[in-house]
């Protein structure tokens, strides 16, 4: 491998740290990361074990820094020569991102990114990698204040008197509302989210509703008589957030070699592919919360004890619910706007694939669909418990409704 002149190695991965780092990362032998590494791949288990297993409070957020990491890889790749050079400037945007936003990683991000420097034959490295870090700071500060951070995300909330129907904290907890201030996040694709809001949920005397209560108290029960095995080894793996769920999803659309010909396509396009994902679900995210706090729908776990029909004080769900309202579920609209970006960007997978669950770790799932995460998404949510289907079913149109929206506008970039 070429080595560059003495003048670098040890200055460029000091920078490669930030801006007035105090410590200086030591390059890994070259070769460390083994023949034949796929410089994408690399960097996207990099991204994964930097966000690392997250709670649907910081999950926007953590989506945020997908979608900066890999749309800053976009622009770096176009502004780099084919092969090693533009493979570093990728490694050099995704690193500074992980860095800004995830500083607690830092340790990881850095040594991964010494190996990647080490392993890649680039005659000017520097130029790399200063064009990747300049990508980042530009994608960051083009998304600086959208209200993605956890804070502004996670505003204060005061829910409203109890009524029928009306959102209140849930047991066992009660605990104070999260995400109450998502809906009001800057979308990286669409102009608004408003106009992809869904109408009001079913009115409480409705027969959808009827419907909806019978079989969340039969089926989500924590000592349900009538959910199988199968239902609840499916409702616990999809406990976990959507953006750990589908992180191995997405995985096997650019993994060369993998169950999905995407893998095959050129690094721009692979890299695209993340960062379109990203941004999509993200828009998806921010509409669905903007639903929330405007309907205050309340829980199954409310109506069930508290409802006009047949109350049950002592019931209680399989999985403890979320704190936030209940219309309509972002688990759905997520995997709803997931398969959408997938179904048009990627196209169908070509082999069955094989997913795990960090909260869920004697379960595996094995998939031949993308549609087959969206269905077992609306019924993981009321098998939990948690969620009314018709609730579900919304989610996932309102997703499939923002993706579609946000695919039209890609090409304008984050906004």
């Amino acid at each position: 491998m070429h080595t560059p002149k003495t003048i670098s190695r040890r200055a460029l991965l000091t920078a490669a740290a930030g801006a007035g780092a105090a410590t200086v990362l030591t390059p890994s032998p070259a070769g460390a990361a083994g023949p034949g590494v796929d410089t994408l791949l690399e960097w996207y288990d990099v991204t994964a074990a930097a966000v690392g297993v997250i709670t649907g409070p910081q999950q926007v957020t953590n989506s945020r820094t997908w979608a900066i990491a890999w749309i800053a890889a976009g622009r770096a790749i176009a502004a780099a020569r084919p092969g090693p050079e533009a493979e570093l400037a990728l490694a050099g945007a995704v690193h500074e991102t992980l860095l800004v936003t995830n500083p607690a990683a830092a340790a990881t991000v850095d040594a991964a990114f010494a190996a990647t420097l080490a392993r890649l034959d680039v005659r000017r490295p520097e130029r790399a990698v200063a064009a990747g870090a300049e990508a980042a700071r530009a994608v960051l500060a083009e998304r600086a204040g959208d209200g993605l951070d956890l804070a502004s995300v996670n505003r204060p909330f005061t829910p409203p008197p109890p009524a029928p129907g009306v959102w209140q904290p849930t047991p066992p907890a009660f605990a104070a509302a999260v995400q109450a201030g998502q809906g009001d996040g800057r979308p990286f694709l669409v102009r608004g989210v408003d106009p992809l809001l869904p109408g009001p949920p079913p009115a409480l005397g409705s027969d959808v509703h009827l419907r909806d209560l019978a079989e969340s108290r039969a089926v989500g029960a924590a000592d349900s008589a009538v959910r199988t095995p199968q239902q609840t080894a499916v409702a616990r793996f999809w406990a976990q957030t959507s953006l750990n769920g589908f992180t191995g999803a997405l995985r096997t659309t650019v993994a060369p070699g993998g169950s999905h010909a995407a893998g095959r396509r050129p690094l721009a396009r692979r890299a695209e592919l993340i960062a379109v994902f990203h941004a999509a679900t993200i828009d998806a995210q921010i509409t669905t919360y903007k639903a929330k706090y405007r309907y205050l729908a309340w829980r199954p776990v409310t109506a069930i004890r508290t409802g006009s029909v047949t109350p049950d004080p002592a019931w209680t769900p399989l999985l403890n619910t979320p704190a936030h309202p209940e219309y309509p579920s972002g688990h759905t609209t997520y995997a709803g706007a997931a398969q959408a970006v997938l179904d048009t960007l990627a196209g169908p997978p070509r082999a069955p694939f094989t997913l795990t669950s960090p909260v869920a770790a004697d379960v595996t799932l094995t998939y031949r669909r993308w549609s087959e995460l969206t269905r077992d998404n609306i019924d993981a949510r009321v098998w939990q418990g948690v969620h009314f289907r018709h609730t579900d079913e919304v989610g996932a149109a309102v997703g499939r409704r923002a993706a579609l929206a946000a695919l039209e506008r890609r090409h304008g970039g984050p906004r």
